[in-house]
């Protein structure tokens, strides 16, 4: 049996952090880091992610930032281990690597650290903790244990459809807008042009088509339309488009909102944008409950209505594995009452949720500031990487593979195309055991 640590830790003006080991096979501990290398620590992380709605704040990340070169990316992920890494822990990991053995790392972050990647700190110059461990995202235990919980095992509904929303056109907005396309013009040869390919090939693609063109940019992906597709029965759900992130001061992570094709007279419990209402993360555990009208909506698009209001996870009953790619979609880990996405997917049914920890750079952006070819899709290739870690047995260890991969030939060739802008941007929180 793979050894696992749970790390957890708490802000309480200096961090608190303890580490239990499920099996007991070696001692527990606590650390506590002061709340100014705390701050120093946070605000150095976040100066080197990108900064879309700042003036140069994506270019400079692609190119200047901390992320954007081996050297410099390597200094500050030593510098994230000194600081947030206790040394008992870090000497316990060093003896099972050193026996060959990978232990699971689960990580509670409190929500000052909520974007700093566990993968990404470097205990030694040559070492970074994804390569000695596996690490996941604990799910908070007050959603993981509520009574109202429902849960689908994947076992049981691997073999249903892959619900894929993929660049929904959001009305009122253009391509070129702040809610327009993340992907671009899809081309027939592009890497998720034959993801559609191969899961629609296979039978297992919502909604279906026949060209694999035909899944992005499309304009009937609205809440009414998911209710409907989810209730047929989904083995997955990949999202790819945009998430509005509820800011951590307001205190609000139900805030948090999902961007499909839903028009400004869908009912919901956001304000419209334009010819616009998103889906948010209280939508999706209130449901009509949380309606200022009190009253049930029609998600059936039969046209005959409903009379009694119900909660979120009977409108929309969440698979097993979600995928949320698009910016801080794992947003809600940074408040101290995480109500948003993540939360939501969990409550509504979900196992495992990969989401993003802080805004990411598309393709476009990688061609326009870092200088790559049009025919490099990091942003793609990483969509792909995540629906198949979903497939498979282990979701967690695959992505972890998946990162290792990127990390080797980051250190070997220093290509931004292998920075942790990407890689390291998706946490996984898995609510499996």
């Amino acid at each position: 049996m793979t050894p696992t640590v749970c790390v957890r830790m708490a802000d309480a003006g200096d961090l608190y952090l303890t580490w239990r080991w499920t099996d007991e096979s070696a001692p527990g501990g606590v650390g506590v880091v002061p709340e100014d290398q705390v701050a120093a620590a946070v605000a150095r992380f976040a100066a080197a992610l990108p900064a879309p709605g700042v003036a140069g704040g994506l270019e400079s990340a692609l190119t200047t930032g901390e992320l954007a070169s081996y050297p410099a990316e390597n200094a500050l992920a030593q510098y994230l281990s000194s600081t947030f890494l206790p040394y008992n822990l870090a000497v316990r990991l060093h003896e099972l690597y050193s026996q060959g053995i990978r232990p699971h790392i689960r990580i509670q972050p409190s929500p000052r650290t909520a974007q700093v990647p566990w993968e990404l700190i470097a205990p030694d110059p040559e070492v970074r903790l994804v390569e000695i461990a596996d690490v996941s995202v604990l799910a908070p235990t007050g959603i993981v244990h509520a009574p109202a919980r429902a849960t689908r095992s994947w076992a049981e509904t691997r073999t249903l459809p892959v619900v894929a929303i993929l660049d929904p056109r959001v009305p009122g907005f253009r391509a070129d807008s702040a809610l327009g396309s993340v992907l671009g013009r899809m081309a027939a040869d592009a890497p998720l042009a034959a993801l559609v390919a191969t899961h629609a090939a296979a039978d297992r693609l919502s909604p279906a088509v026949g060209d694999p063109l035909a899944a992005f940019r499309r304009t009937d992906l609205d809440r009414a339309w998911l209710s409907r597709t989810l209730h047929a029965g989904a083995a997955r759900l990949l999202y790819v488009g945009h998430v509005t992130a509820a800011a951590p001061e307001s205190g609000r992570s139900e805030s948090a909102t999902l961007h499909l094709s839903c028009t400004a007279a869908s009912p919901g419990c956001a304000p419209a944008y334009r010819d616009h209402r998103p889906l948010s993360a209280r939508d999706l555990l209130l449901g009509t409950h949380a309606l200022t009208d009190g009253a049930g909506h029609d998600y059936s698009g039969n046209g005959h209505g409903e009379a009694v209001p119900r909660t979120g996870p009977e409108i929309w009953p969440i698979p097993s594995r979600v995928a949320l790619i698009a910016c801080e979609s794992g947003g809600d880990l940074r408040f101290a009452e995480p109500l948003g996405l993540v939360a939501a997917m969990l409550t509504g049914g979900a196992e495992v949720v990969t989401a993003g920890r802080w805004p990411l750079p598309t393709d476009l952006a990688f061609h326009r500031f870092a200088g790559m070819p049009t025919t490099a899709h990091p942003f793609q290739e990483a969509v792909c990487a995540i629906d198949a870690a979903h497939e498979s047995p282990d979701p967690v260890a695959a992505l972890n593979a998946w990162q290792r991969a990127h990390l080797a030939a980051w250190r070997s060739s220093g290509g931004i195309q292998h920075s942790p802008l990407i890689w390291a941007a998706f946490a996984t929180v898995d609510a499996r055991r």
